[in-house]
């Protein structure tokens, strides 16, 4: 293909490609190679896969083209492409979770996420880069090296997801999947200027994401629109009887309201809390501005007082490290991934016990110890019993603030993307970039990060964040669509119009 060819191919929405491969404009061969003539162009800079399942891809596309001659009807995102974090299983595809301890492993089955988009016709890429098992909030804690944020290859592009927000920040794909535990897909989203959502917990299964923190973990669409994340979460949503957490319930109609976005009328809460010390001058700037936008879309600003928020951060750093002990017990070195010490000479809790020593990373050795003490005997009570008391008065906070409003909007971030190793021996600062999105997880409702602009210091992207009441989804899209058409309409789009050229 032509540099004129892919580049159009690659600065394509993805429900701009699906319609173009659906009338025969483009086909999926074409807009597939295209992107994977991109990943090899750039991705050496940014960092963002793991794995580039190129033969897999084209016959993905192939498959979609077969349909499309045949005369079959073809799927609203049918051949696009897209860029899958490395923490969903894929059938003979390498799986890492970003961690040395499943480097090569291959799994044996498809995620229910993963059968979904196979179902839908999408085109898996590959596997996007990610903090080892999916804790952190930089791309740095990966054990195969961090992922460079495309505005500024020197700064980080959020995290655990940053592979998939940089993937889509680069133009390598036109969609990602990203799992939010305490705002991994939503901080990445912001600080790249891209839009992550995290449905309701429940809403996405999750059998086949290798788990981290259970009660708190959540897969979900990340894109360059609000339309096409509207699209995708569509796609992989819904019921699972093979996840136990999974929830029974039709899925809202994102789609519509992504295509109809409004909040005329709307009641929009903006929390006192999730503000202060601690901010960057030009984030607040921004999201006052966006406040304003809505005023001025017809939305009516009500202040909400949620005390208990300033609490979720301590409690969730006891309950997702205390979780994250008990699922990461299973990689013991004697069933799959590494193995080491295994020579005749070493009982099998010693193998176990080198294997995991050199198998898992700093962090992910820190919140295990840390999980594990909050678990102990003696311990638990105070730690961990008290950590999830303050989960409940989070909950009751969020129940009291839908009673008076429809959505909330904070900031997504407190801060723009940071230098690489900025912080990286200075853990409590690193998880204070999760300071907006935590609540949300610690009570399941759902949330959205979009883009609301450039900070004016560094010029880098800002989010905004629309928290929804749990199974109330659409109102993310409602309220995203029309937020982002006006932004679009005064300023341009912030990624299409201003992200800089790799």
């Amino acid at each position: 293909m032509t540099a004129k060819n892919i580049e159009y191919c690659i600065k394509l929405t993805a429900a701009e490609t699906a319609e173009k491969i659906a009338s025969g404009e483009l086909t999926a061969v074409q807009v597939t190679e295209a992107h994977l003539a991109r990943i090899e162009a750039v991705d050496e800079k940014v960092h963002a896969f793991l794995h580039v399942d190129r033969e897999g891809a084209l016959a993905q596309a192939r498959a979609v083209d077969e349909k499309r001659a045949r005369g079959e009807k073809l799927g609203p995102l049918a051949g696009v492409p897209l860029a899958l974090k490395d923490i969903f299983t894929t059938e003979g595809v390498p799986t890492t979770v970003g961690s040395k301890i499943l480097e090569g492993w291959i799994p044996p089955y498809d995620a229910t996420l993963t059968k979904r988009l196979k179902a839908a016709d999408v085109v898996i890429l590959g596997k996007t880069n990610m903090d080892e098992f999916a804790m952190g909030s930089s791309t740095e804690n990966s054990a195969y090296g961090p992922t460079g944020n495309p505005w500024d290859l020197t700064r980080i592009p959020g995290g655990s997801g940053g592979g998939s927000s940089a993937a889509l920040a680069s133009f390598q794909a036109p969609l990602a999947i990203g799992t939010d535990t305490g705002g991994s897909i939503r901080q990445p989203a912001a600080v790249t200027g891209t839009v992550g959502v995290k449905p309701t917990y429940g809403a996405v299964s999750r059998y086949g994401m290798v788990a981290f923190s259970s009660s708190l973990d959540q897969g979900g669409p990340c894109a360059r629109t609000v339309l096409d994340a509207a699209l995708l979460h569509e796609v992989i949503a819904g019921h699972d009887p093979l996840d136990s957490t999974s929830i029974d319930e039709p899925v809202p109609p994102v789609v519509e309201a992504a295509r109809n976005g409004s909040v005329a009328g709307m009641r929009v809460g903006v929390v006192k809390q999730f503000r202060g010390e601690g901010y960057q001058a030009g984030v607040i700037q921004r999201f006052d501005e966006s406040v304003e936008l809505l005023k001025e879309l017809g939305a009516e600003i009500v202040e909400l007082d949620c005390p208990s928020f300033d609490l979720a951060l301590s409690a969730y750093y006891l309950i997702a490290p205390s979780e994250c002990s008990s699922n990461l017990a299973r990689f013991d070195g004697l069933r799959y991934g590494l193995r080491t010490g295994d020579d005749g000479s070493h009982s099998a809790e010693e193998v176990t016990s080198l294997t995991r020593e050199a198998g898992f990373g700093a962090e992910v050795k820190r919140r295990v110890m840390l999980g594990t003490y909050a678990l102990s005997s003696g311990y638990y009570d105070a730690y961990y019993g008290s950590a999830q008391k303050v989960r409940t008065l989070i909950k009751r906070d969020f129940d009291k603030a839908f009673e008076q409003v429809d959505v909330i909007v904070s900031p997504t971030t407190p801060t723009t993307a940071f230098a690489i190793g900025e912080r990286a021996d200075d853990p409590m600062a690193m998880y204070l970039a999760d300071l907006c999105t935590i609540p949300t997880n610690l009570a399941g409702n759902a949330a959205m990060s979009l883009p609301c602009g450039l900070a004016p210091e560094d010029n880098l992207p800002v989010g905004l964040q629309i928290i929804a009441p749990v199974m109330k989804d659409d109102r993310l899209y409602k309220v995203g669509a029309a937020v982002e058409a006006a932004f679009v309409e005064k300023w341009g789009h912030p990624l299409l119009e201003e992200a800089p050229s790799l």
